[in-house]
């Protein structure tokens, strides 16, 4: 769903930005899902709607029935103070879910649900492009009815920004799920890869592997070379099952960052769900300051980003939703255009590129104790029983009703 609809006023580069939330609704007790997201749509609306504009954040449903997306409701010049924002509609949500005994849980992936038994899809407007998805791809599977991510969305102006934005932003994916990963469990067992959603979720559409492709978007330059080189063999590959074209939309596109050329703006989606607002803002902060420096040459010229090749971006990229933060970087063609000289941990770069900038609490938290992966792993070896995964869960619970970061 967009965060911030089409506007008449044109935003250039880093002008303006856009944020999206989702989170689970678990029972209280048992922290089981609980799919009411109509219902509680439909308490505050007084209908059963897409979108609820409560002010500075809309609420929106999502494919699934137990996940609510938070988002702002039209551009931000900037995420300062966002995070606020985010945080007292957490606890709003909270209170309006306490008759069903329930409350939101964070985490890009619920550590125990049966999607192939749990999964209910929405089922009121807008349904006919959520039936054609289950058609489809059948949209039970973790890697449709179990993933939460937060999603910035970036404005730019015209080609030539959308250039530099696209560019930037196909060399930093790679490196983004070795700050944002918060998924290592699923199926009630640690999954071996501190990403899980990632990886269910670069798989959900092989039926139609164009859709998708290698998660890292190709090098392209224009609205032209958009339509040609991705959209287009999207549609041609879809068609003979999507003959009313009801998906047939440049939201289609999966890729880990896509351009919605509907308002001007490109929607990084690789990044789990944290714990808390102030870490999921930390790390769209973050992510923002880097991109500003790789668009400003501040490593290497932008010419030497343009002609960088695809192959190692999509290696790279398994590599951190493999390990994280622990993952490799030593590709050093891919090094130096961060400015780096010798081969290095996946973290121990972030603490280079971000080296200079200004870094939330939230952020320090991530850089020295590890990303929410690993440290949900290393409270759940602790004690690996459904007990155990019971108590690391609450506590993350807690930590969005109350913004604190989770240390494990």
């Amino acid at each position: 769903m967009a965060s911030f609809v089409t506007s008449p006023k044109t935003y250039c580069l880093f002008e303006a930005y856009g944020i999206e939330l989702e989170y689970m609704i678990v029972d209280s007790q048992t922290l089981n899902v609980l799919p009411i997201t109509d219902k509680l749509i439909y308490g505050i609306a007084g209908s059963y709607l897409n979108d609820v504009d409560c002010g500075f954040i809309t609420y929106s449903n999502e494919l699934a029935l137990h996940v609510i997306e938070l988002k702002t409701t039209k551009p931000q010049s900037s995420l300062e103070g966002l995070v606020s924002h985010f945080q007292h509609h957490v606890m709003a949500i909270n209170q309006r879910l306490e008759p069903f005994g329930a409350h939101l849980l964070p985490t890009a992936a619920h550590p125990w649900m049966d999607p192939f038994q749990e999964t209910k899809l929405w089922n009121h407007e807008a349904n006919p492009i959520y039936e054609a998805y289950n058609r489809i791809f059948d949209c039970r599977g973790h890697g449709w009815s179990n993933l939460q991510s937060t999603h910035i969305n970036l404005a730019f102006s015209g080609d030539e920004e959308f250039s530099k934005l696209h560019t930037a932003c196909r060399l930093l994916l790679p490196l983004l799920p070795a700050i944002a990963a918060s998924s290592p469990i699923i199926d009630g067992k640690l999954s071996g890869k501190k990403d899980t959603r990632l990886d269910v979720y670069r798989l959900n559409q092989k039926k139609v592997p164009s859709i998708t492709g290698g998660v890292i978007p190709e090098a392209v330059h224009s609205y032209e070379e958009y339509q040609e080189h991705i959209l287009g063999p999207i549609y041609k590959e879809i068609s003979p099952h999507d003959p009313e074209s009801i998906l047939q939309e440049e939201w289609l596109n999966s890729r880990g960052a896509i351009a919605r050329f509907e308002r001007s703006a490109i929607e990084i989606r690789v990044i789990d769900i944290q714990e808390c607002p102030a870490a999921d803002l930390a790390i769209a902060q973050a992510v923002v300051d880097v991109l500003k420096r790789l668009v400003n040459s501040h490593w290497a010229s932008f010419n030497t980003l343009l002609q960088f090749p695809q192959k190692p971006l999509e290696e790279q990229f398994l590599r951190c939703v493999d390990h994280a933060e622990e993952a490799m970087v030593t590709n050093m063609q891919y090094l130096y255009i961060f400015g780096a000289t010798c081969p290095m941990t996946a973290g121990q770069l972030w603490k280079k590129l971000l080296e200079g900038c200004e870094r939330a609490k939230a952020m320090d938290v991530i850089v020295n104790e590890g990303t929410l992966s690993t440290r949900i792993t290393k409270a759940y070896k602790k004690n690996p029983t459904k007990e155990g995964l019971l108590v690391i869960y609450k506590q993350l619970a807690r930590c969005l009703e109350k913004g604190h970061s989770f240390i494990g």
